[in-house]
């Protein structure tokens, strides 16, 4: 998601970072703040430090666990036992990160990192230049976010096993860039010329890079694999829109490119699923556009974000008859095979058009795939998509198991219960407003807002816990709850092992319950990653209490009483976002985006403070001092 701005910096300003916080929702349906208003009024939905959790709302978490677990090794504070950042920490210095004292980081690939060695000429944040196009599509982008790391591993391993069994030395790491402001990537508030939008498109979509760990730490090597996937990349569609006349152009342009691409996950295949979200804010308008109603709720608008690529590149143009149709190729979770360099990025339409969030996928009992995802806008939706096949199955007869199967949308209901809405042509209330499922797909939130789907507080990451539950990040506490808050985190229960069409909700965790106390304190809950062990991982994205910057905080979920520990502290004015880890889980590798938002004065990240440099997202690699995993 693209960050709230918390300085006073003009680089900040040229950006509209509030977008998400402004529906486009019209549908009138029942929100979620107020189905937890009257679900309180029954009894508690809250479990963790809250209150404690009514019998009936934790009956199906309970039924999931080993009843070993809540007297063995995961007994209570036994997984998560580093000491935390306290404030004073965090807030001696804020051009750089703080970083709890049993561990050490490494920065790592910052924007301009060449993506093999010898690519081209790296940057190094001189503020008198920036890169070429050309250098830029050879070097690690702009706006790190999600991000995945797929070791390197015997071929007779499947998805799973290399996940677990690969090597902690060596892999393919995959990382996202969402977005840089026109002054932080152009050094000017507004393109130029076509090189400009072409140096902006590039520092856009996402980096495959082949990286080892040798006794001077981690490093990027040379791979055939290793590629820069940008807005003018190639790209297929595939699934039940693929061939939709909605994606075709008059123009006849070949599907071009992702972009604004935020959260991440990962396939037990063995491929990156990268997410776009705020694609409408590359569009704009050269002329007169009145969007129309469909348009509208893609948040589609004459000005866009203000990058400006429509005045130079016709495809971002609005009003250009042969690109009428260019906006609806973007929104879609875009599949990546990170060991074939040769393969093309692949949008899996059978997932749905939204603003995709992130994207966690559970196996169910018989074999398929259930896929969850938030739409990160304020009251928008939760989805699922459960594939028809087993994944085995299709893989074997060389198809996507993301191609065929049902997208389903939640609501929420007041006894603790949700349903899972399915979004099919079958349906009477949607063949009498769209033509096909092709057409249901591609505007998944009007098919979504037709069936009353629940309209959540900006839905944004989405994990699989070890007891296959899914947690849901709520950004925005949206007037949930009593005097607001700031976010929560959601809890769900599919029946049927994620096979089934209805679901139990509780609230996990909410922000705001943590706000007095300086060592727990964390709003605006984000990016979210649920380890093999029980562990919670959760980064921020948003104003902090008590002077900090965004952190990641950790939670044991087999505790009784569940509280955050601050394992990490960024720079000021960043996001942290993207977690992943190596299978022994000792290394772990997290980013810090728009640090400073692009302003210098303010930081010089990666680098020690001087006011000049400027500043570059980058990953961080976490490791523990001693023995453990990272989060122990």
């Amino acid at each position: 998601m693209m960050t709230r701005i918390n300085d006073e910096s003009p680089i900040a300003d040229l950006h509209d970072e509030t977008s998400e916080d402004r529906s486009s929702n019209l549908s009138g349906n029942r929100p979620f703040a107020e189905i937890v208003k009257s679900a309180l009024s029954r009894r508690t939905v809250l479990q963790g430090s809250v209150a404690g959790a009514a019998a009936g709302f934790l009956a199906p978490r309970a039924a999931l666990a080993d009843p070993a677990e809540e007297t063995g090794p995961l007994r209570r504070g036994r997984l998560v036992r580093f000491k935390g950042v306290s404030v004073e920490q965090a807030t001696v210095d804020q051009t750089l990160p703080t970083i709890s004292d049993d561990y050490t980081y490494q920065a790592f690939i910052p924007w301009g990192t060449p993506i093999e060695p010898g690519a081209t000429r790296p940057y190094n944040g001189e503020p008198d230049r920036r890169p070429t196009p050309e250098e830029a599509s050879k070097q690690v982008g702009l706006g790190h976010d999600g991000m995945w790391f797929f070791p390197e591993a015997p071929e007779f391993l499947d998805g799973p096993q290399r996940y677990a069994l690969g090597s902690n030395r060596r892999g393919m790491l995959c990382v996202n860039h969402e977005y840089g402001t026109n002054p932080h990537a152009l050094g000017k508030s507004f393109p130029e010329s076509l090189t400009d939008v072409r140096l902006s498109q590039n520092i856009h979509g996402v980096s495959v890079l082949a990286i080892e760990k040798s006794f001077r730490g981690w490093d990027v090597v040379a791979s055939p694999n290793s590629r820069r996937i940008t807005v003018n990349s190639r790209v297929a569609f595939s699934g039940p829109a693929a061939d939709s006349p909605l994606l075709q152009n008059p123009a006849g342009n070949v599907p071009l490119g992702t972009v604004n691409n935020c959260g991440s996950g990962y396939t037990p295949w063995g491929t990156y699923l990268t997410c776009e979200e705020n694609f409408n804010g590359y569009f704009g308008a050269n002329g007169a556009f009145d969007p129309s109603a469909r348009q509208a709720r893609y948040g589609l608008s004459a000005n866009g974000f203000g990058y400006g690529w429509h005045v130079f590149d016709k495809r971002f143009d609005l009003t250009d008859p042969a690109y009428v149709n260019e906006n609806n190729r973007f929104g879609w979770i875009v599949e990546i095979n990170p060991f074939d360099g040769t393969e093309l990025p692949t949008k899996r339409t059978a997932l749905g058009r939204f603003k995709h969030e992130a994207i966690a996928i559970a196996e169910t009992p018989d074999g398929r795939v259930a896929a969850y995802m938030g739409d990160d806008q304020s009251n928008d939706y939760c989805y699922k998509f459960l594939s028809a096949l087993p994944w085995r199955e299709a893989i074997a007869q060389g198809v996507s198991p993301l191609d065929e199967g049902t997208l389903y949308v939640a609501r929420f209901n007041d006894d603790g219960t949700g349903d899972w809405l399915p979004l099919t042509i079958d349906n009477p209330l949607l063949a009498a407003e769209f033509a096909d499922q092709a057409e249901i797909l591609i505007f998944a939130r009007a098919a979504a807002d037709i069936l009353g789907a629940t309209p959540m507080a900006r839905p944004e990451w989405t994990t699989i816990a070890k007891d296959g539950s899914t947690y849901w990040t709520m950004t925005d506490g949206d007037g949930v709850f009593e005097g607001g808050g700031a976010g929560y985190i959601l809890n769900t229960v599919d029946a049927n092992g994620s096979a089934g069409d209805s679901f139990i909700w509780t609230i996990f965790y909410l922000c705001s319950d943590s706000a007095g106390d300086p060592d727990l304190a964390f709003d605006d809950c984000d990016a979210a990653y649920a380890d093999p062990d029980g562990r919670l991982f959760i980064g921020t994205d948003g104003g902090q209490l008590y002077g900090l910057q965004d952190q990641v905080v950790v939670f044991d979920t087999t505790a009784e009483d569940p509280q955050p520990v601050r394992l990490l502290v960024g720079v000021t004015s960043d996001e942290i976002t993207g977690w992943t880890h190596t299978p022994d889980q000792r290394t772990a590798f997290t980013n810090i985006q728009h640090p400073g938002n692009g302003n210098p004065a303010l930081t010089n990240f990666p680098l020690p403070y001087d006011g000049v440099t400027i500043p570059r997202d980058a990953t961080l690699i976490i490791e523990k001092k001693g023995p453990g995993k990272v989060g122990s």
